[in-house]
């Protein structure tokens, strides 16, 4: 089976009832001995803890690539806890007198939510979590979000253009009665069908995340998947495909989580403001250096991807497709002004309205109550750092 960045999304789903009292991963020893390098102008020893952990929600991978931004050279990896450490530098290459140590998330945490991997383990400072996992898990695993690398969601669905030639918009999937292929239990297409967008006898909640039956319906079906992935990977490294496909993303259809928002614990909110207040623009600044020349970071991303061997393929031309689409889209770019990373509470109110009736039905109902400003915060945003205007 081909590993798939979306196949995540189904496991997360079987076990997200059995989350929290779920185990962590191993003990780590991939932290490096120290950061080394003569510290820059940015010196975070005094406020952030001395290695600073951020839990991903998937294996290395370009749309991680802002963080990976923040990795010195001198990194050391732990192919056995998918994990790598070395000096976090700043934008000028300095060492910032701290250790980040990034864990893959996906298959190396059993495919269980980021959330429950914080709660499990509290050496996690940092974790990637999306919206509506914030929101679903906010009674029990209360999280909150200090910076967006991601403005737009890149889960998306796409259909073949050669057998739906008139098919220009979700919605017209809908009103074709297409079948719609998709991870069960995804918060999005109870939304797409609550909203009338689809109907639910056209969803089909069976994709496991591989290839084999978007190709073998042969055109018929349509699928999600990540728009920066996924038309690349069918049209060129999908032999039994082998062209292009057609896609809207979900966010233009009117569902807008903020994905992989860099979070923290909420109860560690206060104690961590220091740190925050330094590493979270120096986090905004990554995201956008990492647009402007990714090679780099594109070669550590390959060289983690080969060490870990988790399944996961991982190429040059998708890592490629990747920035671009990136770049395209804007799914690293600002928000209504010229900030990159902060978050626009209103679109995070409309999301807890959207889905709150989604995870009451299924068991597992948001904190009563609860607003954008539970779960977000611009405190620590710089203003001034934006993605430039291509």
């Amino acid at each position: 089976m081909r590993i798939t960045r979306t196949t995540s999304a189904l496991a997360a789903t079987t076990v997200l009832a059995l989350s929290l009292a779920a185990c962590g991963g191993g003990d780590s020893d991939t932290a490096s001995a120290g950061p080394s390098g003569e510290v820059g102008a940015n010196d975070l020893s005094d406020v952030c803890p001395a290695d600073v952990v951020v839990q991903t929600d998937w294996n290395p991978e370009a749309e991680h690539g802002g963080l990976y931004e923040s990795l010195g050279d001198d990194y050391v990896v732990d192919a056995g806890s998918k994990s790598v450490s070395g000096t976090l530098i700043d934008s000028d290459g300095e060492s910032t007198g701290v250790t980040l140590e990034i864990r893959a998330g996906g298959p190396a945490i059993g495919f269980q939510t980021v959330t429950a991997q914080m709660y499990t383990d509290t050496d996690i400072d940092l974790g990637y979590v999306a919206t509506d996992e914030a929101i679903q898990l906010s009674d029990t695993q209360p999280t909150t979000a200090v910076l967006a690398p991601l403005e737009i969601s890149p889960t998306m669905i796409m259909w073949d253009p050669e057998t739906y030639p008139d098919v220009s918009s979700i919605e017209d999937l809908g009103t074709a009665g297409t079948t719609v292929r998709y991870f069960e239990g995804s918060a999005y297409m109870a939304y797409l069908t609550g909203a009338g967008i689809l109907d639910a006898d056209q969803v089909d909640g069976s994709y496991d995340g591989t290839p084999a039956g978007f190709v073998a319906a042969a055109g018929e079906v349509a699928q999600q998947g990540f728009a920066s992935a996924e038309p690349f990977v069918y049209e060129n490294e999908v032999e039994a495909w082998g062209r292009a496909v057609d896609y809207q993303l979900v966010y233009d259809a009117g569902f807008q989580p903020y994905q992989s928002s860099i979070s923290v614990r909420s109860d560690d909110l206060d104690g961590m403001s220091d740190c925050l207040t330094e590493l979270v623009p120096l986090m905004q600044q990554a995201d956008v250096d990492y647009l402007a020349d990714p090679a780099r970071v594109n070669d550590i991303i390959f060289d983690l991807v080969e060490q870990y061997d988790t399944g996961w393929v991982y190429t040059q031309g998708v890592a490629d497709y990747s920035v671009e689409t990136q770049k395209e889209l804007g799914l690293v770019g600002n928000g209504p002004d010229d900030t990159h990373g902060n978050f626009d509470t209103d679109r995070v109110d409309t999301l807890i309205e959207q889905t709150t009736p989604i995870f009451t039905e299924q068991g597992t109902a948001p904190l009563d109550g609860i607003t954008a400003d539970d779960l977000v915060t611009n405190e620590f945003i710089d203003d001034s750092i934006g993605v430039p205007a291509s």
